[in-house]
């Protein structure tokens, strides 16, 4: 199983996007919401430098990205690859 990882926050649509595919797919995660737990947000930062919009998503502890990152790798078929790497 892999270790599916988004930093998130409330209210955001790119969020809500990004944990619906995940959802629809079947993917088990855990969700960091950085508004809820600020630290997060520097953990967030450490794991991905320079990046600092959510949501931010980690597949055994590779750096997807964004939401686009995210459908972008879905449609591309190599979501399936990085979930069984």
């Amino acid at each position: 199983m892999a270790k599916v990882e988004i930093y998130s926050g409330d209210y955001c649509p790119y969020c809500s996007r990004a944990k619906a595919l995940l959802k629809q797919r079947g993917i088990e995660f855990t969700e960091y919401n950085v508004q809820n737990e600020p630290e997060r947000r520097q953990e967030m930062a450490t794991r991905a430098p320079g990046v600092r919009t959510i949501p931010q998503i980690f597949i055994n502890d590779r750096h997807v990205g964004g939401c686009d990152d995210l459908h972008a790798l879905d449609r591309q078929g190599e979501l399936t690859n990085w979930l069984n790497a």
